[in-house]
């Protein structure tokens, strides 16, 4: 297997993960990490806006079996261009939602890889 074809597996389940992990805290009523949940919903929102569900899907598709380079770096911008403003909102809002900031810098530094941005 090819080595970039692992790391876009990895960052399509790292993008599904961070998903359920936005979706587990939404629905958490006793979340004690964040008091406002309108911001928590703020960022449900853009991950589905950006279609986060969409980008890790088709990652895992394309490389489930064979390196397609050209269609994975389209697709890993796309997912980028959502990144940068998700984590501008964490960055803006990180009293409440300082939680997702470990997730964002994995997401960041496996697609920075692929991009070749490193």
């Amino acid at each position: 297997m090819n080595f970039e074809m692992q790391i876009a597996n990895m960052l399509a389940d790292q993008i599904k993960g961070f998903i359920e992990f936005v979706q587990k805290h939404h629905q958490d009523k006793n979340n004690i990490f964040c008091l406002h949940i309108d911001k928590l919903y703020q960022l449900k929102l853009l991950v589905e806006e950006f279609k986060f569900q969409v980008w890790a899907d088709e990652l895992k598709r394309i490389n489930r079996f064979t390196w397609d380079e050209n269609y994975t770096h389209l697709l890993v911008d796309r997912f980028r261009k959502g990144y940068i403003i998700i984590e501008e909102y964490v960055g803006n809002n990180y009293d409440d939602l300082f939680i997702f900031t470990a997730r964002l810098h994995t997401l960041n530094s496996l697609s920075l890889i692929l991009c070749g941005e490193e």
